[in-house]
């Protein structure tokens, strides 16, 4: 059973203040990523054409979503390990790795100054990835934060610096999540809160999470792990096609059933729209599909809006309101976040 109550309850509320306090804390490690790399970043200047550019590591689909409609070079998000077999001197790599030692990006940093490729990596100062990647063709970024997100706004910065990426600042991104951690506090109540408004809708539910737009569907990768993570129940992000069989086969609601007599019910699915106000006309007709295929279904569809700005800003807010409703959710079912 979901304890509706704990999430206005300040005693409950103190079991989460952690979790609460690391997600509020977002803007501020924006800032302090920004102002770690100022310095190297006042000295970029636009860089000669790239053949092509390889994002290295977990997060390079992140740089993809944002660069590839605009990018007048091929970008690839390589999530593998080493690099792609083309890769050599015409080339720039992109590393990113909060605590600079993962195994991976060091061994795909070395291996990229051994093809003679540029480097673009962000990482902290004197690691292991900072040792690996030392080089002239190499400009690095030292990392103010350890939160991978926060990490990638300068290395937006340095891209449209270098005349490859569009123009990304980072206090406007700061600023939408201090409004976001305003909006989702843990004072505020949950008839106006996001965070504890979209905790209350999954409370019973098994959460379908869609976004329109590459960012969006990224971002909507994103929350699915962390409601997974809160709620121990499976949630599915995915395109039109893969969560409209879901929704078809959604389990028939029963009106009159009784938790306390007929014990747990089947979880019904919730469909979660992720908005970041950008859909192109193709995802406009998906989304189409998937309301009507929930509302034949008679199952619940919740949109989440992003806060307006730049599209990392509303990458940013989608993650950050999933996230509260993650730690709401979490504690009104009793679980530790």
């Amino acid at each position: 059973m979901f304890a509706d109550a704990s999430l206005d309850d300040p005693q409950a509320l103190s079991a989460i203040d952690d979790a609460l306090r690391e997600i509020a804390g977002w803007g501020a490690q924006v800032r302090r990523a920004h102002t770690a790399a100022a310095g190297v970043l006042a000295q970029l200047d636009p860089m000669d054409r790239p053949r092509a550019i390889v994002a290295s590591g977990p997060h390079g689909r992140l740089f993809r979503a944002v660069l590839e409609p605009i990018c007048p070079m091929p970008f690839v998000a390589w999530p593998h390990g080493g690099l792609p077999a083309w890769a050599g001197p015409l080339d720039l790599v992109i590393i990113v790795c909060p605590d600079g030692g993962r195994e991976e990006e060091v061994a795909a940093a070395a291996e990229a100054r051994r093809r003679g490729c540029s480097l673009l990596v962000a990482a902290p100062e004197e690691s292991e990835l900072h040792t690996a990647a030392a080089g002239r063709e190499t400009m690095f970024l030292p990392a103010g934060s350890t939160d991978t997100t926060a990490l990638a706004v300068p290395v937006l910065c340095a891209l449209h610096l270098l005349g490859l990426g569009p123009e990304v600042e980072a206090e406007p991104v700061a600023e939408a999540l201090d409004q976001v951690a305003k909006d989702c506090a843990p004072t505020v109540e949950a008839d106006v809160n996001p965070g504890k408004n979209l905790a209350l809708a999954l409370a019973d539910s098994t959460p379908l999470v869609w976004g329109g737009s590459v960012l969006a569907a990224r971002a909507a990768r994103r929350v699915a792990e962390s409601l997974r993570e809160a709620s121990g129940r499976p949630a599915v992000a995915g395109d039109d096609t893969q969560l409209v069989p879901l929704l078809s086969a959604a389990p028939e609601a029963d009106l009159f059933a009784d938790p306390f007599e007929d014990g747990s019910p089947e979880l019904r699915p919730a469909l979660l729209i992720l908005d970041d106000g950008t859909e192109p006309p193709m995802a406009a007709a998906a989304r189409r599909r998937l309301e009507e295929a929930a509302e034949q279904a008679a199952v619940r569809v919740y949109p989440v809006l992003a806060v307006e700005g730049s599209q990392i800003v509303r990458f940013a807010t989608l993650l950050a309101i999933g996230r509260y409703a993650a730690a709401y959710l979490a504690l009104g079912l009793g679980r530790r976040h």
